[in-house]
């Protein structure tokens, strides 16, 4: 037995893809892009998804992200079909158990880093000054202490995404999705972001999936699957990565 299936045994299941399939219709056209793909993910691990662009990768972090509904099969989080909540429901879920990482931040631009980090626990309804306090200890971990008063103009590439990684945990969620979270980065920023996903999983028991081009990163993570033409594989041979 591998080392892989050894620690996914030794964990509990986190969420599960079953069957999922996506099409998308417009006028005459009809596009596949998602076909039949199942994945569990347990809890604390890290997992990178690669596969040249076009090949559903992101769509289908969207649709385990609840940003995008699948035209068929189910995504369970903790046994709950999130497909038959109510649009409410689902909004909590994203709140509450869910983070987002983008390759372009997302950063609200008007507002500082600590209130963009802050954003999620007060739209959760948790206390101001509790919320605040937690955000700068994040913040302060992703080494942004002196960066809490700065807007995301006034900080660089690699800052603002440590900003949207410590935003991204504000609520202690179960699993973070990352969309080509290194994809802007130089290379020691990238291995920073890097170090902040391991780091911080093993500190919050958080789980991560992450979405790549870059094989370095994701060839460290946990366990590494490929999507090729909405086929999502288990990794047995050397990632193929075509950046598009």
């Amino acid at each position: 037995m591998n080392s892989n299936m050894t620690q996914q045994q030794d964990k509990s299941l986190l969420l599960q893809v079953n069957n999922v399939s996506k099409r998308y219709h417009e006028g005459s056209i009809d596009t596949q892009v998602l076909q039949g793909v199942n994945l569990d993910v347990y809890r604390g691990e890290q997992l990178a998804i690669v596969g040249t662009s076009g090949s559903g990768k992101s769509t289908l972090l969207h649709i385990m992200g609840t940003l995008d509904q699948p035209s068929s099969g189910t995504v369970t989080l903790l046994g709950e079909d999130l497909y038959r909540l109510s649009a409410a429901r689902q909004a909590k879920v994203r709140n509450q158990d869910l983070g987002f990482i983008y390759q372009f931040h997302h950063l609200l631009p008007e507002f500082t880093a600590l209130e963009n980090v802050a954003m999620p626990g007060l739209i959760q309804g948790r206390p101001r000054q509790e919320v605040e306090q937690q955000a700068k200890a994040l913040l302060e971990r992703v080494g942004l202490s002196h960066r809490l008063q700065h807007t995301p103009s006034e900080m660089s590439g690699g800052e603002r995404q440590r900003t949207a990684i410590a935003r991204a945990l504000i609520n202690q969620p179960k699993l973070v999705l990352a969309d080509e979270p290194t994809g802007n980065l130089d290379a020691a920023s990238g291995e920073a972001v890097y170090q902040l996903i391991r780091e911080l999983g093993s500190q919050f028991g958080t789980a991560f999936v992450v979405v790549t081009h870059d094989p370095k990163l994701a060839e460290r993570m946990d366990r590494q699957l490929q999507m090729q033409d909405g086929i999502l594989y288990e990794q047995s041979q050397p990632l193929s990565v075509e950046n598009s």
